[in-house]
């Protein structure tokens, strides 16, 4: 198997790793604020997060809907501290709009996922539901395993070449 073949395999299955994903968003005045979040993913690569009004990250995506998220591996399961394997996604924040039936799908796949706590969080006012959007992103493998993902097509990387190491 190829080594891109191989980094493709990996890709596809990386984000199923996780339970929570890290979060960088920006607020009105171009401050950055890093968080996290449970997330649930469609077969789009389309990532939701169920959020509270409260929490600082939820206020930026309100008044600025980019953001970048990032997978990675613990620290405990890696064997070089400076290349740990990631996933980053560029993406666009849209809320869901509460109780419609896109909303209700997600928040039955964030119950099948994390148990009764989500029934306390829909009862909470100010509990929303963001779509995060990818549209570019970078699979990290180790040293020198850089892979771009492909923005036409977010299900497919390319191989790395001097027009993506911009």
């Amino acid at each position: 198997m190829s080594q891109i073949a191989q980094a493709q395999a990996e890709y596809e299955q990386f984000p199923q790793e996780f339970r929570s994903i890290m979060i960088s968003t920006v607020n009105k005045d171009g401050i950055p604020n890093s968080s996290y979040s449970p997330f649930v993913m469609d077969d789009k690569y389309n990532i939701y997060i169920y959020v509270s009004g409260l929490a600082t990250h939820t206020q930026n995506l309100e008044v600025n809907p980019s953001l970048s998220v990032l997978f990675i591996d613990d620290e405990s399961k890696t064997k070089e501290i400076f290349a740990r394997r990631r996933l980053t996604f560029d993406c666009t924040a849209i809320l869901l709009e509460k109780e419609t039936e896109a909303w209700q799908k997600i928040v039955d796949q964030f119950h099948v996922r994390f148990g009764d706590i989500i029934e306390v969080l829909r009862g909470l006012p100010d509990f929303r539901i963001f779509q995060l959007k990818p549209y570019s992103g970078r699979f990290v493998r180790g040293f020198g395993a850089v892979y771009p993902v492909n923005s036409d097509n977010i299900h497919q990387l390319l191989e790395l070449n001097q027009q993506s190491i911009v």
